[in-house]
């Protein structure tokens, strides 16, 4: 028998939460929790008790000397797909004192049972992974030291390069093989033409690419399309006429000739790295 002095509205739930539930006491006896006549209650597992404080109203404390489970709500920005609400989840429940995680990309909402984790945890684990939470920025002063933000940079690089790269070395290797020398176009209109072809194309296939990526993440067509849209032109466009700079410094001409693609293409990503470090490290712009 353990005494307690639990108030009466709580023995009321008690044994309103046993008859719904026909909870049994431990070891298979048979008997239903019930309190006793002078208050204290008999058999009380461990398990059920978080789920009785909480149908009673608890939401945390300790009750009988044992631990209650709390739960927080926090707002999260940067999240646009499955995979983002994935991120935040793991983050989270590799916390110790975290019991488990629901993150949404849609509500923009993490809800975390937890014991004793203070909210200092729970935002600064969100942030880690290079999102905002409860209307804050990742961190307070920007820095450039940040090595995980740097990573998961480099990953959103790669695959904006590997977009980018169809479209344009699509469009360049066609020059080639079509035999179009800049030189004859030379101050006409056709000339700009030619020039700005690969970059339109570059981003129409990396614009591709990257909705077909969202909806793997279970995301809608027309979600993901809109989320596509609106990833950052400056990255793509810097790294497109990077390319294109250094395919004309090097052969001088545009074309596709196969032993500059190698330096186009380590130009292309370095270009853009640390620009798309910055949004992610100070807005927390991150979906790859």
């Amino acid at each position: 028998m353990v005494a307690s002095n639990v108030p009466s509205s709580f023995q009321v739930s008690i044994k309103a939460f046993s008859r719904a539930t026909g909870s049994r006491s431990p070891g298979g006896l048979g008997t239903p929790i019930e309190p006793t006549t002078n208050g204290a209650v008999l058999n009380m597992p461990r398990s059920p008790i978080g789920r009785i404080s909480r149908l009673a109203g608890f939401n945390s404390d300790r009750l009988n000397g044992q631990s209650v489970s709390e739960t927080a709500t926090i707002s999260v920005s940067g999240m646009t797909c499955t995979g983002c609400s994935g991120r935040v989840k793991g983050a989270l429940e590799s916390l110790e004192g975290v019991l488990g995680a629901e993150v949404s990309h849609e509500t923009g909402q993490a809800v975390v049972a937890h014991d004793g984790v203070g909210r200092l945890a729970l935002v600064g684990a969100i942030t880690g992974v290079g999102y905002s939470a409860d209307g804050g920025t990742m961190d307070m002063e920007f820095n450039w030291g940040d090595g995980s933000v740097w990573r998961q940079s480099a990953n959103n690089t790669k695959w904006c390069l590997i977009g980018c790269s169809i479209g344009e070395f699509g469009t360049l290797g066609y020059y080639q093989f079509a035999g179009w020398p800049l030189e004859v176009a030379v101050g006409t209109t056709l000339f700009w033409f030619l020039v700005i072809l690969p970059l339109i194309n570059g981003l129409a296939t990396s614009v591709t690419l990257e909705t077909v990526l969202l909806m793997r993440g279970q995301m809608d067509f027309s979600n993901a399309l809109s989320t596509a849209f609106g990833m950052s032109f400056i990255s793509m466009l810097a790294m497109e006429i990077a390319m294109e700079l250094t395919d004309w410094f090097l052969t001088g001409d545009i074309g596709m000739t196969w032993w500059v693609i190698p330096p186009m293409l380590v130009v292309g990503f370095l270009t853009p790295w640390p620009y798309n470090y910055w949004r992610l490290k100070k807005f927390g712009a991150a979906c790859h």
